[in-house]
């Protein structure tokens, strides 16, 4: 006797959608979107329409840039871009599979080898971006019973990445070691991680390195450390913050820096020990399961990498720089945060306030966008400005005067 395929019985509420009364997901979105616009938090993408260094085009108008991460002025580097194209002849513009599926070239390989020669690690490993690389390594090393202690400024990233791999994620308050160390004890029996930017993204400084390694090694955790924003500019050679804190493999086991920050590329990767590199090429998702970066991006960022080291006088002009502003902030009256890296924000306080003083800007030749909730707090809102070595004394002299004459307007504006 053939046997009738069996169908799901339906209750005669859910046949044809009867009875269901579910919230509709676009519609939710669309109403968060207009709330967004309504709070003055909306975010839009300004379109680019030419780039010469530290100058670019935006809707037709010339601006110098200060919102980019291109703190060396390695993005346009003859030799970074001469890497990139003769890569591009022999290999075409993508690696076409994953890495463990035949995308791994000579370009990747050779980068993860000077990659891990520049940071004083035994290994590297690429991935496609920071975003995938923070995933991949958390995701790799935590799970459930496990604790991520974390500080609260970290980038989006690493706490997302511990969200998403099942440990507990405990936070403590920005730099505060003690915290830190009071989270790490309130779970003793737990395996864990400690995560911190090595600069601060949107604060601009830098972690204190030293006591959180001394924390992690007489609390039995494991240190990450995501140095996007100090590879490059910082430590010897631009070899980055923990080269300057003189920190080692042994006392930063897991380190993870972008190369689309100081080198002006794009992709990251995660630098430590053959065992780690090891277990990552196993259990990093956001490693085994992506296409590989395209080898041309691995060829220019090993050019960058020899300018960067070779060059050091591209350091040199961008803390320069640097000293120039906050000198020149501190001279009008721009309140600043407390940074030495290229990251300078300049507190502004509300949204409202803050727009108006980029708009300000933007119309006095200056690109410097309004940062808001909720990437800060509120009433923390602020305009990022990022130092290049690309910029010259004038660009630095022009903004100051520029900041000065948005932010007395707006304060004028606000007493009224």
């Amino acid at each position: 006797m053939k046997r009738r395929p069996l169908t799901p019985t339906l209750s005669p509420d859910i046949v044809g959608g009867e009875g269901v009364n579910r919230p509709d997901l676009l519609s939710r979105l669309a109403t968060a979107h207009t709330q967004r616009a309504h709070d003055g938090l909306l975010r839009t993408a300004s379109t680019v329409e030419s780039v010469d260094a530290a100058r670019i085009v935006v809707d037709g108008k010339a601006l110098r840039n200060f919102a980019s991460n291109d703190y060396l002025g390695l993005a346009q580097h003859a030799a970074v871009c001469d890497a990139a194209r003769l890569a591009i002849a022999r290999w075409g513009v993508g690696a076409s599979a994953a890495h463990l599926l035949g995308g791994h070239r000579e370009e990747h390989a050779a980068l993860e080898e000077k990659l891990a020669r520049w940071t004083g690690r035994e290994r590297a490993l690429l991935f496609s971006t920071g975003y995938m690389a923070n995933l991949g390594v958390l995701g790799a090393l935590l799970g459930a019973g496990d604790v991520c202690v974390q500080d609260k400024l970290n980038h989006a990233s690493l706490l997302d990445g511990a969200r998403l791999c099942g440990a507990e994620l405990k936070r403590f308050a920005h730099a505060d070691v003690a915290g830190a160390e009071r989270q790490l004890r309130s779970r003793p029996e737990a395996a864990a991680l400690l995560a911190s930017d090595g600069v601060f993204s949107m604060d601009g400084d830098i972690a204190p390195l030293r006591e959180l390694a001394a924390l992690c090694k007489t609390q039995h955790a494991t240190l990450l450390i995501d140095d996007a924003h100090g590879l490059g500019v910082l430590g010897a050679d631009g070899a980055g913050s923990m080269a300057e804190a003189g920190l080692k493999q042994d006392d930063v086991p897991v380190l993870m820096a972008t190369l689309g920050k100081a080198l002006g590329v794009a992709g990251a990767f995660v630098a430590g020990s053959t065992a780690l590199i090891d277990g990552l090429v196993q259990f990093a998702r956001s490693y085994v399961y992506t296409t590989a970066m395209p080898p041309a991006l691995a060829a220019a960022a090993s050019a960058a990498i020899d300018v960067v080291r070779f060059e050091p006088w591209r350091r040199e002009k961008l803390h320069r720089l640097i000293a120039h502003f906050r000198h020149g902030a501190a001279e009008r009256g721009i309140a600043l945060l407390a940074s030495r890296t290229a990251i300078q924000p300049v507190l502004i306080g509300t949204n409202a306030a803050a727009l108006t003083a980029s708009k300000a800007v933007r119309e006095a030749g200056y690109f410097v966008p309004a940062i808001r909730p909720p990437t800060e707090p509120d009433g923390k809102a602020r305009l990022r400005v990022t130092l290049s070595a690309a910029h010259e004394e004038a660009d630095v002299e022009g903004l100051l005067n520029a900041l000065a004459r948005a932010i007395g307007a707006s304060r004028m504006q606000a007493d009224r």
